[in-house]
């Protein structure tokens, strides 16, 4: 099973460490888990037109095909204006109304202020339901507060959170996997 954690932004430090961190945390809970790291400022993916993924530039289409290959999701983004980055928003337009399917996906959201973290219930959750996405019930939250000045997560409650992302994604994503190896 492939865990793939995205950091949904280009700019910044601070969604990259949380969504590092939940995949750090979930590789220590199953061992053969394979795990990646999608980190879009790592890549110069191109803006989504409708055209055919083969005329992408080679950058989009890594990106795409790694969606593709995963089979559970770390998924963060940093708030911006009441709403989820434009980067992720982009992956989420260029990809296959089928890419995220059956899958198990548990979100994270860092911004500046608490009221934030309303944008994963009220944005990227129906988004994951338009996949027809399994999202897992709990999300980890970050606030600016949260971190010291290396980009290091430092409150206890917010690790908790993190090591329940981790359960919960794991868990559900090895019931499904086998309810469907069962099923079919």
């Amino acid at each position: 099973m492939k865990l793939l954690g995205i950091s949904g932004t280009i700019i910044g430090e601070k969604t990259s460490a949380v969504v590092r961190h939940v995949v750090r945390q979930a590789a220590l809970l199953d061992k053969e888990l394979d795990t990646e790291i999608l980190d879009l400022r790592d890549y110069q993916v191109q803006f989504c037109d409708g055209r055919i993924t083969a005329e992408y530039n080679e950058d989009t289409q890594k990106v795409i095909k790694s969606v593709l290959s995963a089979d559970c999701f770390i998924i963060g983004t940093p708030i911006f204006q009441a709403s989820l980055a434009a980067p992720l928003k982009n992956l989420f337009d260029l990809v296959p109304p089928d890419a995220f399917r059956k899958k198990v996906i548990g979100f994270i959201g860092t911004g500046g202020t608490y009221q934030h973290f309303l944008v994963i219930e009220n944005q990227l959750k129906p988004i994951a339901g338009y996949f027809r996405a399994y999202t897992v019930p709990d999300y980890v939250y970050a606030h600016r507060e949260h971190f010291n000045d290396n980009n290091e997560i430092t409150d206890a409650s917010v690790i908790e959170r993190i090591e329940v992302l981790a359960q919960q994604v794991v868990h559900m994503s090895k019931a499904l996997q086998t309810s469907h190896t069962v099923a079919g």
